[in-house]
């Protein structure tokens, strides 16, 4: 195991990080559509939300990832793996956090909207400036509870070919036949970028217990 390998590694590292982020950041886009959609009030849109929601729980990230890359290119839409898993983990990502998040929304108490509703606060400004500060607030936790899961399942992009930490550790296994000392490294790495995480989610949820009280 040299200097050039653990080298190797940290660039794998760097593409979980950059999968994350993006199928983090897209998914949190997304989910916050799908949250207001679930929480509209809007029969139609609430029942397409909750299929959508139940479909991305109810199946395999697995799955999904590789009727994106697979499925898609049976049709004529050829992706490269990047992108392919990029859009895969930015839908997982949007279903689980709308969820999060609409419960989040209806955890708020019911007199802040009626509250706000009383000052006729139209449907957005009731929502930016009433609903979402606090249904955030309480989502926290579980939000970054998502996320170190979301870090950890980057794993399986490995799967469609794409070099993240995983597949990168297993490439470089092959080269140099020490397996247990490659992934002992690979998983000392995703500890040291999921476990301050984990910290912090902890800590947020022992706030607001406090706070609540």
């Amino acid at each position: 195991m040299g200097w050039n390998e653990f080298l190797f590694l940290l660039t794998g590292l760097k593409w979980t990080v950059a999968l994350s982020a993006i199928g983090f950041v897209g998914g949190g886009l997304f989910g916050l559509g799908v949250a207001l959609l679930r929480t509209s009030g809007i029969a139609p849109a609430e029942r397409v939300t909750a299929g959508y929601i139940a479909l991305f729980q109810g199946t395999p990230l697995l799955m999904q990832l590789f009727v994106v890359y697979y499925g898609l290119a049976l049709i004529g839409l050829k992706l490269d793996a990047w992108v392919a898993v990029a859009i895969g983990f930015t839908l997982h990502a949007s279903a689980y956090l709308g969820e999060i998040w609409r419960g989040s929304i209806e955890a708020v108490p019911k007199g802040q909207t009626e509250a706000a509703k009383a000052l006729s606060l139209h449907y957005v400004s009731r929502m930016k400036d009433v609903i979402l500060p606090q249904a955030i607030r309480i989502s926290l936790p579980a939000t970054i509870g998502f996320l170190v899961q979301l870090i950890k399942g980057t794993s399986l992009a490995a799967i469609v070919g794409f070099t993240e930490l995983t597949r990168a550790g297993n490439i470089v296994s092959n080269q140099i036949f020490q397996p247990l000392l490659v992934f002992g490294i690979v998983g000392i790495l995703y500890f040291l970028l999921c476990w301050p995480l984990s910290l912090y989610g902890s800590h947020l949820e022992r706030r607001m217990a406090i706070a609540s009280r």
